[in-house]
């Protein structure tokens, strides 16, 4: 069961003007960032609340650190702007195992890394009406509360 929308994410060619924009313009500070080699990114998660199920949701500013990542070639065609949508579950595995039984092409066989230690997926945007859609669980919370990954 899809639980809420995790995050939204957003292509961009300066990591450090974007986040500047967001913060100067709406408040958002970077709660988590990162350097996700096998997706090929440089990236910063800006919370923007809390959510019923203890998660929360984000904006989540990618840059691409290679110009073959997945990233540097939407840019590279797109332009900056929303690069996907996130939705949040208990369970990547099964939801994603579900959602590819109604037909709709799930892009990895297995669960892969994500940002702050979560597991996900992707689903195919032409099965989603063009839309890249992505599908997370986050990592467990230390003990301390801290979800940040650190």
């Amino acid at each position: 069961m899809l639980t809420r929308i995790d995050h939204i994410g957003i292509a961009c060619f300066d990591l450090d003007a974007t986040v500047e924009f967001y913060r100067a313009t709406y408040g958002f500070e970077v709660h988590h960032s990162e350097i996700n080699e096998e997706q090929g990114v440089r990236e910063a998660m800006l919370r923007i609340n809390g959510t019923d199920d203890g998660g929360a949701s984000y904006l989540q500013l990618l840059q691409p650190i290679r110009d073959d990542s997945p990233v540097g070639k939407w840019l590279a065609k797109n332009g900056e702007g929303v690069h996907h949508i996130a939705f949040g579950t208990d369970d990547v595995a099964s939801v994603s195992e579900e959602i590819r039984d109604r037909g709709v092409r799930v892009l990895y066989d297995q669960p892969r890394r994500g940002s702050m230690g979560s597991r996900i997926t992707f689903l195919h945007p032409k099965d989603c009406h063009g839309v890249l859609t992505e599908i997370v669980t986050a990592a467990a919370p230390h003990a301390s509360g801290d979800t940040s990954g650190h």
